[in-house]
């Protein structure tokens, strides 16, 4: 159970180098430290996606410190909202917790150009996510 009174959510995808990478950049930068936010994957890849730190750039966020994690249960277990994308059934599952299942295109092997329509379709969803959650998105500057 978690400590503070901030929701918390974690991403979860097979490598956790690109969607959940980026859905997890999102949430922290609008939700402007209401939320907490962690991202995960059921077979960490080794770095994360060149094209979706490339595409996240683009948006003002920076993702090239950024290093894939491995899935722990106890990360499900601290996450108030499970976001799950393409990770099938390597999540554990934990009653109580409410999970969603985001069907993405895999950032995977692609060029920026088809990595921008599914981060913008992410940037879409964790904003729809925040006001689920009652956290107001934080408006990106100009």
């Amino acid at each position: 159970m978690s400590t503070t009174s901030r929701p918390s959510v974690l991403f979860v995808c097979v490598h956790n180098a690109g969607r959940s990478q980026m859905a997890a950049a999102y949430l922290a930068h609008l939700g402007g430290g209401a939320v907490e936010v962690r991202s995960a994957g059921s077979a960490p890849a080794d770095q994360v996606n060149p094209a979706a730190v490339a595409a996240m750039a683009e948006e003002g966020i920076d993702l090239s410190a950024e290093v894939p994690k491995v899935l722990t249960t106890q990360a499900v277990q601290d996450s108030d909202v499970v976001v799950t994308m393409g990770c099938g059934d390597a999540c554990p599952y934990f009653p109580g917790k409410r999970y969603e299942d985001w069907v993405l295109d895999d950032p995977a092997g692609q060029g920026i150009d088809a990595v921008r329509p599914i981060r913008d379709e992410i940037r879409g969803r964790v904003e729809t996510l925040l006001r689920e959650l009652g956290v107001r998105p934080v408006t990106q500057g100009p």
